[in-house]
């Protein structure tokens, strides 16, 4: 062995041992381990504490009062559901209702959001102006003072059911709208099946589409196409089948309307407070990722020729959604917890019905705050999975 490396060996096996606390790496997982010990002991605490406290007041613990009847009714429910019903389905009913209001928001809002956004953008000025006007008054409004307006101040104005607006087959009043139901009959299988085909196909044509463009330069309208899919071949469908689909009209009937199916003017008053009140939030949103597009890419467009729906349909947008999509997540996350409101204004949402009255009846807080927390961060959860996912998507598509 060379004299220098016999040299450097020496050295280095020579060279004093680092001790544990000047060790940067070891001192981290002390520290580490001892604030993961800490907060299990604070748990522990907590949990001891509060099992002890439980024992001596003579609350009993536990999820078997799910199984106990109910003994009260809901006004809405996507299920069957009556009195004599548990209260385990009191959280289904409570659970179906956040998630349909919910659901309902998000798409709302989407689509006022993006309208707005880029009509605050539009070179007409009265467009702009009304567009910045709907953004400022609405955004700078409380959420529960715009649900406390929509409900009694426009919708609690409505006639008594005796003097109902009637149109179309339907009756609006005070209790809601009340609108013929669909039944379906045998056969209206068929329908659905036609339905499932029209969509597997309209997939596969966006993607044949896609892949003749990228081979030929040339265009073809799958949009329309897959419209006429969907819309089309299940109507042929619906024919073929004897029209097997019947509806269920409402009927006065006292001092309220029976059959059918009744819209509750507090969905729709929570419905539009969050529709509005969130689409502010994602106009802002939009508007932000239009302007971070840079410019040129605009004026590359108006040299192509390009018309300006062309141009922001598919060349703004596809570059805008990845400065849009994160602050989209937290409005549609902030909308889903925001519905939690319902209970100002009696919508039987999860807090209504599951943490409110089923709390009450029962004494359970620790079961029942914790499912109802639970709910909330799993849906969040599934929603940031989704936009997460959807935001790699756009990604590597515009890769």
């Amino acid at each position: 062995m060379p004299p220098d490396l016999q040299k450097d060996k020496g050295a280095a096996s020579s060279a004093p041992e680092v001790k544990f606390w000047n060790d940067p790496g070891k001192r981290a997982l002390l520290f580490q381990g001892l604030l993961v010990a800490a907060i299990l002991l604070f748990a522990w605490f907590i949990i001891s504490n509060t099992l002890n406290n439980l024992e001596q007041r003579g609350i009993t613990t536990g999820f078997s009062f799910l199984s106990e009847t109910a003994g009260f009714g809901i006004p809405m429910s996507l299920i069957e559901y009556s009195e004599a019903s548990s209260y385990g389905r009191t959280f289904v009913v409570g659970l179906l209702n956040t998630i349909l209001v919910s659901v309902l928001g998000i798409i709302a809002a989407t689509i006022l959001g993006f309208i707005m956004g880029i009509a605050r953008l539009s070179d007409n000025w009265l467009v702009a102006k009304l567009s910045s006007l709907y953004i400022e008054i609405f955004r700078n409004i409380p959420l529960l003072l715009q649900i406390f307006f929509w409900y009694f101040a426009v919708l609690r104005t409505l006639p008594s059911p005796r003097q109902s607006i009637e149109f179309l087959g339907s009756y609006l009043n005070i209790r809601g709208l009340s609108m013929p139901a669909p039944v379906l009959e045998d056969g209206f299988g068929l329908v659905g099946i036609a339905l499932v085909i029209a969509v597997v196909a309209s997939v596969l044509l966006s993607r044949w589409g896609h892949k003749r463009q990228d081979e030929t330069g040339q265009i073809l309208p799958t949009g329309w196409i897959s419209f006429g899919l969907i819309i089309g071949l299940p109507l042929l469908a619906f024919f073929a089948a004897g029209m097997p689909l019947s509806l269920d009209h409402p009927e006065l009937r006292g001092f309220n309307f029976r059959g059918g199916m009744t819209l509750l003017p507090e969905l729709v008053a929570l419905w539009l407070a969050l529709t509005i009140y969130t689409g502010t939030f994602i106009a802002e949103t939009v508007r932000a990722g239009i302007l971070a597009v840079p410019h040129g890419q605009l004026e590359a467009a108006s040299a192509l020729g390009l018309p300006k729906t062309r141009t922001l349909r598919l060349i703004i947008i596809p570059q805008a959604m990845r400065v849009i999509i994160p602050p989209l997540t937290s409005q549609y996350l902030n909308l889903t917890k925001n519905s939690s409101l319902a209970t100002a204004i009696g919508y039987p949402d999860l807090v209504a019905v599951f943490a409110g009255t089923t709390l009450n009846q029962t004494g359970q807080a620790i079961e029942v705050i914790t499912m109802t927390m639970a709910v909330y961060l799993t849906l969040s959860i599934l929603t940031s999975i989704f936009m997460n996912w959807y935001n790699k998507r756009m990604s590597l598509v515009e890769r």
